[in-house]
């Protein structure tokens, strides 16, 4: 007898198994604590560049919002629950936009990429909650000299380098502008219509997230660089590296280094028509 699926539960490919733990789903005698995991520390930095190059990413749908100001952050996270106590580390690219439907309105920060260090978090977050994330070896913030540094790349070739110095102790600060959460967008090619889609949704990370705590946050001097990549680089994502590259920065707006703890699962995302 073939298997069925229940109702309201999360699954993922290869269903035949059943239900899929992850972050949005856990066994039931696995105790949780959302404000306690995971540990972060998040490494920040942002530049104004040319308003028309970053219209030039948008998704139909999207204008872009305010500043166009690119940020970069780098998220080293440990004391993961969902991973059993492990951890990864992720970077987010993204510049604020809103999107206007057909019913919703939505502004906030488009994420234009994700990259992370660990196949589960990419897996889970492509396909639960349409996180645009790749594949990267990223490696474990270091601080020297008063400044903390980072670095991305792909089998031996560097494409990411982001440095905050000159930092200094800061309380927290609220955004200057209000905003809904995170934009992104969702997107499934459908298999053997090559070029066609199968799947296409704006999705929301709605803002709120009660349960981080922030324990410390410096700020100081922030400095992104891009590597433009061959295809011999980056033979699946040079295309992603070389737009970014090749934006201009016009005015860089400073960096942040961040410790904090707990976080929602993301079960609040939704979908936007």
């Amino acid at each position: 007898m073939s298997y069925q699926f229940e109702a309201g539960r999360i699954y993922r490919m290869p269903t035949h198994f059943g239900p899929a733990p992850g972050p949005r789903q856990l066994p039931d005698d696995v105790v949780v604590d959302p404000k306690r995991s995971p540990r972060r520390l998040s490494v920040a930095a942002s530049f104004r560049t040319d308003p028309a190059a970053l219209e030039r990413h948008l998704p139909e749908g999207f204008t872009l919002a305010g500043e166009p100001v690119v940020t970069v952050e780098f998220h080293h996270m440990t004391d993961i629950d969902w991973l059993a106590g492990r951890g990864y580390t992720m970077i987010w690219v993204g510049w604020p936009a809103t999107f206007t439907g057909s019913r919703d309105r939505a502004t906030g920060q488009f994420l234009a990429v994700v990259w992370e260090n660990l196949a589960d978090p990419i897996i889970t977050g492509r396909c639960e909650i349409g996180h645009p994330k790749l594949y990267a070896e990223i490696a474990e913030p270091r601080r020297f000299n008063g400044a903390q540094m980072c670095a991305a790349g792909w089998m031996e070739f560097r494409f990411l380098e982001l440095e905050v110095s000159r930092l200094q102790d800061t309380a927290p600060v609220r955004p200057a502008t209000a905003s809904d959460g995170t934009l992104m967008l969702k997107y499934v090619p459908r298999t053997g219509a090559w070029g066609e889609t199968d799947l296409r949704q704006v999705t929301l990370t709605p803002s709120g997230d009660p349960d981080n705590h922030v324990e410390q946050r410096q700020t100081g001097a922030g400095a992104v660089r891009f590597h433009k990549a061959n295809f011999s680089d980056l033979p699946t994502m040079h295309h992603v590296v070389n737009a970014l590259a090749a934006l201009p920065v016009i005015e860089p707006r400073g960096g942040a280094v961040t410790l904090s703890r707990g976080g929602k699962s993301y079960r609040d995302q939704r979908v936007l028509l």
